[in-house]
């Protein structure tokens, strides 16, 4: 809900659930307080609530006051502000621009104010697609401030893109830093348009806990009778957790899947498939297989080159439209096959290691998301009536800056049909790296997106290394636990090899490892068997 400043009484009556609000038209000294979300007509709040206001400084300008993140800066007052996923950021924007204002803390961790300056500016060493017109340091109220300006070409398939930036990495000490990142459909005409907004930033009291406010549901509509089917019985109705497997020469053959199922005395339901753009288009026979042996699939395509390609344009590429045809075809194969398909598009996207991180992309998350709801429309102005759309980070975003947050790349209940969770315990073959145990892991991260999300989940892949720990008993408390989140409908268990860079084995991932962990594999999936 979106609502315009027109006297008290009408802010005070109104529930925001979306978290998004518009001031201004007419300028009172009345400050309008929004806690946990809500619009609300008094200014006491605790150290639990999400507490913001919201006043009047004169008839051009409002400021906006973040307790929890202990922030003011002033805004144009005809701009919506959008709080809905606070603990990240605060969006204010209108059809031209947007601020985005992020706070990040890092201490007790490795990182730095510095290295998150140096690390989050690296996307400028692609200039063939950004072009870095001013760079500076100077002092805001006193504070160390980076100050950077950049544009890239304007997305064809993106209406009215924000393609001109300006960024202030303002420095409060050695470990808390706060970004403004101003974008703009056009040329900034002049250094003052975007200095008085970030010079206009202070420092106030901290004070509370920031919430995410995201409206929730999702409607299901244009799925073919079989797709329906399916999803009411694997997803929106299941009281139980099946179980699936990638196994690399599944679903092109069965027969070493088929034998391994033998020795745990289960069948798997699903299946993952993983697809680039070095691949052959649409995996046709791959699904035929699968459907005929009565698996369905996970189809993950990544937008990126695996036989040595560049791929430092791709994102910006698809969103030039120099992917029409391949996307078109892809959607045209998919609902030719007619059954159903669980599609993962570019999964993991808070990883610096995908390509279509925002980490590549002028640390814009809204270029994925762009590319989604592209890719999205394509499927459905083709018709594509068997696909269900799986949007699926990492449990811990790399780097762990605020604008890297899994949220930013939420693209919205409209377009994402089921929550894909994975987390890896990567073991410690690397220096640096820590055993996870499967709650480590799992427990922090439902407990947040059971109170985020909506729509069912499933582990869309995961597994335990075994270097480092005891992976037996890491296996147990997997199975343990599993049985504690009903919301997961499917997990997938990644039955491979991480291979270091002399074809080492780096992080274990099978479950045929060993005699025993068949064994324990075989004997505690005995518990997940479903008679239908």
């Amino acid at each position: 809900m979106k609502i315009k400043k027109f006297g008290a009484i009408l802010c005070a009556a109104a529930l925001i659930f979306s978290g998004t609000f518009a001031f201004g038209d007419t300028v009172d000294s009345i400050s309008t307080f929004i806690k946990n979300g809500k619009i609300v007509t008094y200014s006491d709040f605790t150290e639990e609530d999400d507490f913001k206001t919201i006043t009047p400084i004169d008839h051009q300008y409002n400021e906006y006051q973040n307790f929890a993140h202990g922030y003011s800066i002033k805004y144009p007052n005809h701009m919506y502000v959008d709080v809905s996923i606070s603990p990240v950021k605060t969006l204010i924007y209108d059809k031209e621009k947007s601020i985005e204002i992020y706070y990040d803390n890092f201490k007790g961790t490795s990182n730095s104010a510095a290295a998150y300056i140096g690390y989050s500016n690296r996307f400028l060493k692609n200039t063939k697609d950004h072009y870095k017109e001013y760079e500076d340091t100077l002092h805001i109220n006193g504070m160390k401030t980076h100050l950077l300006k950049w544009d890239r070409e304007k997305m064809s398939k993106i209406p009215n893109d924000k393609n001109y930036y300006v960024s202030a990495e303002i420095v409060k000490n050695s470990h808390e830093v706060y970004t403004i990142i101003i974008k703009s459909a056009k040329p900034f005409e002049s250094y003052e348009e975007y200095m008085e907004l970030i010079q206009s930033f202070r420092l106030i009291e901290k004070k509370g806990t920031p919430q995410v406010h995201l409206d929730q549901g999702r409607t299901y509509h244009g799925l073919n009778d079989e797709t329906k089917e399916f999803y009411d019985k694997y997803f929106k109705d299941s009281k139980e957790t099946r179980w699936g497997i990638f196994e690399n020469t599944a679903p092109r053959d069965f027969g070493f899947l088929k034998s391994l199922e033998d020795q745990l005395d289960y069948t798997f339901d699903f299946l993952v498939l993983y697809q680039s753009f070095s691949s052959d288009g649409f995996p046709m026979e791959e699904m035929k297989n699968a459907y005929e042996n009565n698996r369905y699939v996970e189809l993950t395509l990544q937008t990126m080159y695996l036989d040595g390609r560049d791929n430092s344009s791709v994102t910006y590429d698809i969103l030039q439209g120099e992917y029409d045809s391949y996307f078109q075809e892809y959607a045209r194969q998919a609902k030719l096959f007619g059954h159903p398909i669980l599609f993962r598009l570019n999964n993991e996207m808070n990883g610096d290691w995908c390509v279509y991180s925002s980490y590549f992309t002028s640390k814009d998350p809204e270029m994925f998301k762009a590319v989604w709801k592209y890719v999205y429309n394509i499927f459905k102005d083709a018709g594509v009536d068997n696909v269900l759309w799986v949007w699926n980070p990492h449990d811990g975003s790399f780097p762990n800056f605020a604008w890297n947050h899994a949220l930013n790349y939420y693209p919205g209940d409209e377009f994402v049909d089921i929550i894909g969770l994975t987390g890896y315990n990567a073991g410690t073959y690397y220096p640096g790296e820590k055993w996870r145990g499967f709650d480590e892991i799992y427990v922090p991260l439902y407990a947040e997106y059971d109170k985020i999300f909506s729509q069912p989940f499933m582990v869309t892949e995961f597994g335990s290394n075994s270097v480092g720990g005891d992976k037996i008993q890491w296996i147990h408390e997997m199975f343990d636990s599993m049985k504690k989140f009903d919301r997961i409908k499917v997990a997938i268990w990644w039955n491979g090899i991480d291979w270091d860079s002399q074809r080492n084995p780096a992080r274990i991932y099978r479950l045929d490892q060993s005699p025993e962990m068949i064994d324990t594999f075989r004997n505690r999936l005995k518990e997940y068997k479903i008679t239908e």
